[in-house]
């Protein structure tokens, strides 16, 4: 027995091939085209490999297990992520249309799907942009040596150095005063940062420039913001390994811990990462691949995006730990060094006495000797594994780790402009998805007049953005992106991507989309993708859902702030948010969620009531004289 919920009128919104054909001949001067194959998986593959794959994968790995989340992560790849991606190109190669277009088409009932998409993507490009204006204003300060954030500044008086870098770090003073210059909690605003506000203008307007003409430009773009990434972490790599403590932070990175595969957190986490990574629900995918010849071969444009991506999220965190490592064997030798010195002092040693070779079997030696004098000494704990373990995550990795690495290699600058290049590539093709995710449904939902031009529907809608973003230039501007972050792109993604899967299978009909898929490529799917899509994926997708928002309903709604008047400073705090931040919350979490039944309710109802009023006019006519 075929499970399939009935459609009526299906046929009457979807084009037949013989009309596909032809409407793809006279579309060709019309709609847009990619300029050859290599453009688009570029543009595909741009959008998909983002900054996520540098900075949230490798914490991922560290934090559960090391190699051994490799394992959830490439089997959840194969099972969730590479599905889901197929269909996506399939379907929008099939209906040529954007995310809001295709839902339609497939039941006017599912235009929501759309909507929602349209939602997540918005919120995403709002934070995610003030995030290259971070990477911008960076770059714009990596153009000195030394470096900025490599010095504490001096106080008022000149006498000594401020004290708030003093008790902490440079580069945490150079992240949390100078760029953010930010307040203890979010209820403090505070004022608009000119610096960041100018850093915002230019993300913004870089972004305008390169989307201007849709995929006609930022399909050039792509053929250096997709490729660069990759040489720059090529030269990191081998400038890596060249650095003492690099091999140690790789042995890290892949140690398996076997016990992790028991937590079902790891296999959340995995799922997640394989969601998020391939930038699936967002309709920027579902967009680009509309722009494709019928026939192209979108099964095994699917297949190679996902060899691509998996293996961009392996090699870039190798690359991290291996400077994670240098700057582990850095505070290593510190630590070491400061407790040699306590012991030189203490002891009344000749200089040079005690050494990094023979320091462990020196300090055994005294504290059997003189336990009391050892018990008074100041002498820290030197660890290289508890040093590797104290992993960062997102911009805490970017803007604080990898900074403060990058101080201590020679010809720092040069270093540092390459990397902040690399993280600007990364987000400025991702950013050509996720506008592309905005403003293709807008036009779909005919919100901008027709005489528009596309210069104009791309200027309005970046100029819109921009001024949304500027909550993130406020001294709590931090504080707000983390909140965009937690919960923009979480539980709406996961319902998006499960409604995209059962609306294809069971609404549009799995049979039907064996045969569109059979016309473009020449062959119908596998076991594979058949098992995937119509059980498989669908599952894996529904448990994670189901587990995610339960862990995200009973977690505390706390979050991290830099207090300088902390006893534990600089320690990053953690406090509760206030009571109405989950106003908040629902709008970013709740909203494009419910975005979907809630416009399918309302379709109904609309439906029912053009029913009832078109029943009274005949009554009204067949009575009349």
């Amino acid at each position: 027995m075929k499970l399939k919920i009935p459609n009526r009128g299906l046929d009457d919104r979807i084009l037949s091939y013989e009309e596909l054909q032809k409407a793809e001949k006279e579309e060709a001067g019309d709609r847009p085209q990619w300029d050859n194959k290599a453009q688009y998986l570029l543009t595909c593959v741009g959008f998909c490999v983002g900054l996520g794959n540098v900075w949230r994968f490798p914490y991922l790995c560290q934090s559960h297990g090391g190699g051994a989340f490799m394992i959830p992560f490439l089997i959840l790849l194969v099972l969730e992520g590479v599905p889901l991606l197929h269909l996506e190109f399939a379907i929008g190669q099939r209906l040529r249309k954007g995310s809001v277009g295709v839902w339609k088409s497939i039941n006017p009932y599912l235009m929501g799907v759309g909507i929602a998409s349209l939602l997540v993507c918005l919120f995403v490009c709002l934070y995610y942009n003030t995030i290259m204006a971070w990477i911008m204003w960076y770059l714009f300060n990596s153009f000195q040596d030394p470096l900025p954030w490599s010095q504490c500044p001096l106080n008022a008086n000149k006498t000594g150095l401020v004290d708030e870098c003093a008790r902490s770090t440079t580069v945490d003073y150079f992240w949390y005063r100078t760029t953010l210059n930010t307040s203890t909690k979010i209820e403090d605003s505070g004022g608009l940062q000119w610096w960041i506000v100018v850093s915002l203008i230019a993300a913004w307007t870089v972004l305008f420039v390169s989307c201007i003409r849709g995929i006609e430009t930022s399909g050039k773009a792509v053929y250096v913001t997709s490729t660069l990434p990759y040489v720059v972490l090529t030269i990191f790599l081998v400038r890596g390994l060249t650095l003492k403590g690099s091999v140690e932070g790789i042995k890290f990175l892949f140690t398996p811990n076997v016990d992790e595969l028991l937590r079902p957190e790891t296999w959340l986490n995995a799922g997640a990462q394989v969601f998020y990574s391939f930038s699936l629900a967002f309709g920027g995918l579902i967009s680009f691949s509309s722009y494709n010849s019928v026939f192209n071969n979108c099964e095994q444009d699917a297949v190679l995006i996902a060899i691509i991506n998996g293996g961009t999220s392996v090699y870039a965190a190798t690359v991290i730990y291996s400077i994670i490592g240098f700057r582990a064997m850095e505070k290593f030798d510190e630590c070491t060094a400061g407790n040699i010195l306590e012991l030189i002092n203490a002891f009344e040693y000749p200089e040079n006495s005690i050494t990094e070779s023979n320091y462990d079997e020196v300090l055994i030696h005294l504290n059997q000797t003189h336990p009391d004098i050892i018990g008074r000494l100041p002498l820290q704990t030197c660890h290289m594994q508890t040093l590797l373990s104290q992993g960062v995550e997102g911009t805490g990795l970017a803007f604080i780790a990898f900074t403060e690495a990058i101080i201590k290699m020679p010809v720092a600058p040069l270093w540092a402009v390459l990397f902040f290049i690399m993280l600007f590539c990364l987000g400025l093709s991702t950013m050509f998805g996720g506008i592309e995710g905005v403003i293709v449904p807008l036009q779909d939902l005919k919100l901008f007049p027709r005489s528009w031009s596309k210069e104009v529907i791309c200027g309005v809608t970046c100029l819109c953005s921009f001024l949304l973003a500027l909550i993130f230039a406020l001294q709590s501007g931090n504080y707000w992106l983390a909140l965009f972050d937690s919960y923009a792109g979480s539980i709406p993604l996961l319902v998006i991507g499960f409604c995209e899967m059962i609306a294809v299978v069971y609404i549009y009909g799995v049979d039907r989309f064996n045969k569109d898929i059979e016309f473009m490529i020449g062959h119908k799917p596998n076991i594979f993708w058949q098992a995937t899509w119509r059980v498989i994926s669908p599952l894996i997708m529904a448990f994670i859902l189901i587990f995610y928002f339960v862990t995200q309903v009973t977690k505390e709604v706390s979050y991290l702030y830099w207090d300088p008047q902390s006893e534990n400073f600089p320690v990053l705090s953690t406090q509760l948010y206030p009571s109405w931040i989950k106003a908040i919350i629902f709008i970013l979490a709740g909203v494009p969620s419910l975005v979907v039944p809630l416009y399918a309710l309302y379709k109904c109802i609309k439906n029912r009531c053009c029913k009832k009023e078109g029943s009274r006019d005949k009554k009204t006519e067949a009575v009349s004289p």
